[in-house]
């Protein structure tokens, strides 16, 4: 890795945090990577950016990135991103997550998330199993497959993420693979610039579970079966629903038209803004106040309160 791409990557990772704890071929790397080109192309600078992670392989991704962000619990990086997004609307805040960790344990907060149209960037990066914890089934793991919790294969079928968040109110959802970076860098790009909710499902290879259990191959296999899965979704719409079983449909599933769809925190502060209109200055006298030690306090005086209505 030489030029320019290479002092853009050093920008913006944490040289002191790696080598990183993923796999060798793990497809994570190239998925961060799409990202940082992403990040570089969007004008942002890089100190308007957050980045909130999950728990799970994706989520180590915050510490290795050279970016205002953290680490919350299991499943719960869209709600801290919704906070640090109401907090300060101008900020670019970004989710990163794993499929088990945004869909199994945070699937209600997706849901709601999009519901919302928050201003926040969902990029999931889809393995297809728990990866991190030994590569049990997940809700993403394809019908038939295998983990070390369905040994005998999956009986269920996988959620489809872009459907789910399409319905879910997201007003930007794209998909694309590891095998192809430079598509999904792009769309990564116009999910950040995009004002609403956005997701991006980003389908990468977990060699080390889910291949070794498939028998997939070796992580270079594993990125061609991705490229000879991959169908476009203007190509997908002309095949019939036989041929399309089992592939990987890629493309822009949902895109803003015209100015698109208000977002969360613009239509919360036109509330906000209504509701001190209405608040009318009313005086109330405490001579005193309770205290947390059961007593009461010194008087405070006469606080002026707003009431509304």
């Amino acid at each position: 890795m030489t030029g320019g791409f290479a002092r853009t990557i050093q920008t913006y990772l944490r040289p002191e945090r790696l080598p990183t704890i993923w796999c060798q071929g793990c497809g994570n790397g190239i998925v961060i990577g799409a990202l940082i080109r992403a990040l570089a192309g969007s004008g942002v600078r890089r100190e308007d950016v957050v980045v909130v992670s999950g728990i799970g392989c994706s989520g180590r991704a915050s510490g290795y990135l050279n970016l205002p962000g953290f680490q919350p619990t299991h499943g719960r990086a869209l709600p801290f991103a919704t906070g640090v997004k109401i907090a300060n609307p101008s900020l670019m805040v970004v989710a990163i997550m794993g499929d088990g960790d945004c869909l199994s344990i945070g699937g209600n907060h997706f849901l709601h998330a999009a519901r919302r149209n928050l201003d926040i960037t969902a990029l999931v990066l889809n393995n297809s199993n728990y990866g991190m914890t030994g590569g049990q089934y997940a809700p993403t793991t394809p019908k038939g497959g295998l983990t070390t919790t369905t040994p005998y294969g999956n009986a269920e079928r996988a959620v489809d993420i872009p459907a789910l968040a399409q319905v879910a109110g997201a007003t930007y959802v794209a998909r694309s693979t590891s095998y192809h970076a430079l598509e999904l860098s792009g769309y990564i790009k116009r999910a950040l610039v995009h004002r609403g909710f956005s997701v991006v499902e980003a389908l990468c290879h977990c060699p080390t579970q889910y291949g070794k259990m498939n028998r997939l191959g070796s992580p270079v296999n594993m990125l061609k079966l991705q490229r000879d899965l991959a169908v476009s979704q203007a190509r997908a719409a002309s095949m019939p629903a036989g041929e399309l079983a089992g592939r990987i449909i890629t493309g822009e599933m949902v895109k803003p038209e015209g100015q698109g769809e208000e977002d969360y925190t613009t239509a919360y502060a036109r509330v906000i803004k209504r509701a001190m209109e209405q608040a009318r200055p009313v005086e109330e006298t405490h001579e005193c106040i309770p205290s947390l030690s059961g007593g009461y306090d010194p008087p405070l005086g006469k606080p002026t309160l707003l009431r509304v209505g």
